[in-house]
């Protein structure tokens, strides 16, 4: 294990979403956050994709939909199980249930549960399945928010940014990796044509 290049890589990935915040979550900076991540994905040692394949052009993703960029709010609660992840060295990573996040599109109201990362780091961490999940997106799921890796799109007037477009795939889905995946009531009755999708 590299753990410089792990760090370099972790470093790249926050400065990305540092640059989102500072310039405004938005269609240009969604296109922008886009290309970098997948020239990150592209070059670094460290990417999920790795090796990466010779006619790769990136990772699919839906056209941006503006209906999906929404605000949330968070409502504490303690009740609802934590995720664990445990790994071969035998550290458990745990993510405790830390209430719900609740937001509003077209006139429905959905919930979806939120965790907090139990590390030094701490952050909120926000996985989902929809009615796209094993389809056409990854069964595993997908995270919109993971801000122990620094992936969080900031708030506005103590709300969540809650963009959907950003929604992005855990790295185990490429391999190697071990990642903490959503439980089953962490999944919207809808199909979200937002964020990435799965190679077709």
């Amino acid at each position: 294990m590299d753990r410089r290049s792990i760090a370099d890589f972790r470093m790249r990935v926050a400065d990305l979403y540092a640059s989102v915040r500072r310039s405004g979550v938005s269609e240009a900076s969604w296109r922008w956050w886009r290309g970098r991540r997948d020239d990150l994905f592209r070059t670094h040692a460290e990417s999920p994709v790795a090796p990466v394949p010779d006619d790769w052009q990136g990772q699919p993703f839906w056209d941006y939909d503006p209906t999906w960029h929404l605000l949330g709010d968070v409502v504490p609660g303690d009740e609802g199980s934590a995720i664990e992840i445990h790994q071969e060295s035998g550290i458990v990573e745990r993510f405790d249930h830390a209430g719900v996040v609740r937001f509003e599109r077209h006139g429905s109201t959905f919930e979806l549960p939120i965790y907090w990362a139990a590390s030094y780091a701490g952050g909120w961490f926000l996985p989902f399945r929809d009615s796209t999940s094993g389809t056409e997106t990854s069964g595993s799921g997908r995270y919109l928010l993971d801000q122990a890796k620094a992936a969080h799109l900031g708030e506005v007037d103590g709300r969540l940014v809650l963009d959907f477009n950003f929604a992005y795939h855990p790295s185990c889905v490429w391999g190697h990796w071990v990642c903490p995946l959503p439980r089953p009531e962490s999944s919207l009755p809808v199909a979200v044509h937002a964020g990435e999708r799965a190679h077709s």
